[in-house]
């Protein structure tokens, strides 16, 4: 009777077992049924995108230069001898003809008394050869002397007279040298630092200058442009993507040192026709006016010179490029399909806050500009205008809390 009372146990143990996991087999059936239809409801992710569309744009380049003063004259003597006064100002403006320095004119003022001196001589010798001369002339004609004395008397008088001309052609430069004891600015300009004191030995050979001007209003600034940039941008014009605005001598802006533009416009002055060897570019000389003396001559600048207008121009939010692995410029768009698609893009340049693109995408594609580390390629999202998406996240403000 034991051996029967646990066969039946043992069955009913069976039958439970087997109940159980037919339980466990339809709850399992349920829940991956359940998550099938969960996944199918998960929404899409959203991205906000920008249809790429043709525009105008104002092309322009940035180009690094240097200021030069568009005159420059080093003050160097003349003539020798010891500085005896400084008369400007170091760092001063000075006008073509002001004395700069005077030299000790002393030797100078005897030389010409000397020069004056033998002038005279020369002078009062004449008179009395002149006098023979017209004697001996008269004479000549009766017969009354030789012609040997008409011509002594005549070689004499013009003898004096070319010593005369030479004695004026002394005092003359005499008078030159001790006038360029006074040393004088030979161009209306800006004066740096003197590089002599008073009390120094000067010669006309000086191998230092003095000082140096250089007139900085207006001034030039010079700027370098790569001869294969030049290049694609003919290309561009005569293949009509690029339309010139002006002439060559149209307006430059110029951007300082610290990043602030320049308040007044350059003109371009011409293009260089050599191009640098070692660079591959050619230089443009701009001219700016400079009546504040704020561009000064070494300073390193930047011009933003008008290219021409493209009216085919393909413009993207910078926020919607960035870079893969290889450092290619890289764009997520969303195809009518609703799936993830990456582009390769060209970049010509940076408008504003825009990129150029030249290639990589068409216009009426969508372009991802927020949401794009969500998603990847291959995957299906939901496109949304960017300017929409922006107003639909824009939050009323908060009403304030009532007090208690």
């Amino acid at each position: 009777m034991n051996s029967c009372l646990a066969k039946s146990r043992m069955k009913a143990s069976m039958h439970a077992l087997a109940a159980t996991a037919i339980c466990l087999l339809f709850c399992s059936c349920d829940m991956k049924k359940g998550n099938s239809e969960a996944a199918q409801k998960k929404p899409l992710p959203q991205v906000s995108v920008t249809t790429v569309k043709t525009e105008e744009a104002a092309l322009s380049a940035e180009l690094p230069g240097r200021a030069t003063p568009i005159l420059i004259a080093e003050v160097r003597p003349q003539v020798g001898g010891i500085i005896q006064k400084r008369l400007f100002e170091e760092g001063a403006d000075v006008k073509e003809g002001d004395i700069l320095y005077q030299i000790d004119p002393a030797l100078y003022k005897a030389s010409c008394a000397k020069a004056d001196a033998e002038l005279a001589r020369a002078e009062a010798a004449i008179v009395s050869l002149r006098k023979n001369y017209e004697r001996v002339k008269k004479l000549i004609e009766s017969a009354a002397v030789s012609q040997k004395d008409y011509d002594d008397a005549e070689s004499s008088m013009m003898t004096t007279q070319a010593d005369i001309l030479a004695c004026k052609a002394a005092v003359e430069t005499e008078r030159i040298n001790l006038e360029y004891t006074k040393i004088k600015a030979p161009i209306s300009g800006r004066i740096g630092r003197s590089e002599i004191t008073v009390g120094a030995l000067v010669t006309a050979n000086h191998l230092t200058a003095l000082a140096k001007i250089q007139q900085i209003d207006p001034i030039y600034v010079d700027v370098a442009q790569a001869n294969a940039n030049l290049l694609k941008i003919r290309q561009d014009i005569v293949k009509g993507r690029l339309t010139r605005t002006g002439d060559e001598d149209g307006k430059v802006k110029l951007i300082l040192e610290d990043g602030s533009v320049y308040p007044l416009l350059g003109t371009l002055k011409f293009r260089d026709i050599t191009v640098e060897q070692s660079t591959g570019s050619s230089i443009l000389r701009i001219s700016f006016p400079n009546p504040e003396k704020a561009i000064l001559p070494g300073m390193f600048v930047r011009a933003s010179l008008e290219l021409g207008v493209d009216k085919q121009a393909i413009l993207l939010p910078q926020q919607a490029v960035s870079r893969d692995a290889k450092g290619r410029a890289i764009a997520l768009v969303v195809e009518p399909s609703g799936k993830v698609a990456q582009r390769v893009l060209e970049i010509d340049q940076a408008i504003g806050d825009k990129w150029l693109v030249s290639s990589g995408v068409k216009p009426g594609e969508q372009v991802i500009v927020e949401g794009g580390q969500k998603v990847k390629p291959g995957v299906d999202a939901k496109a949304v205008p960017f300017a929409e998406s922006l107003s639909a996240t824009a939050k009323p403000d908060s009403a304030p809390a009532e007090s208690k």
